[in-house]
């Protein structure tokens, strides 16, 4: 069974801790930017929980799960010369 492809959970936290530390400080109290940052955030998190809800899943169908860090190995596996 192939495993599915999923990205690592630090991308989520690094996001995360960007928006939380610099972005908020960044727009300060304007409050139409500062919303949608807070839109962001939560967003964010919400994708999280449903990919861990996702992999909760795949582990009780005893699916495997890739955890991906980047695309650059998928195309170096595309553009390989085949034996």
């Amino acid at each position: 069974m192939e495993p599915i492809p999923l990205p690592s959970h630090v991308h989520y936290e690094l996001l995360l801790q960007l928006l939380e530390r610099q972005t908020m400080f960044a727009v300060k109290q304007r409050s139409l930017q500062s919303d949608q940052v807070h839109e962001l955030i939560s967003t964010l998190r919400k994708a999280l929980s449903q990919q861990k809800r996702l992999e909760e899943n795949c582990q009780r169908a005893n699916q495997p799960i890739e955890y991906r860090w980047s695309l650059n190995n998928i195309e170096a596996e595309k553009t390989a010369p085949s034996e």
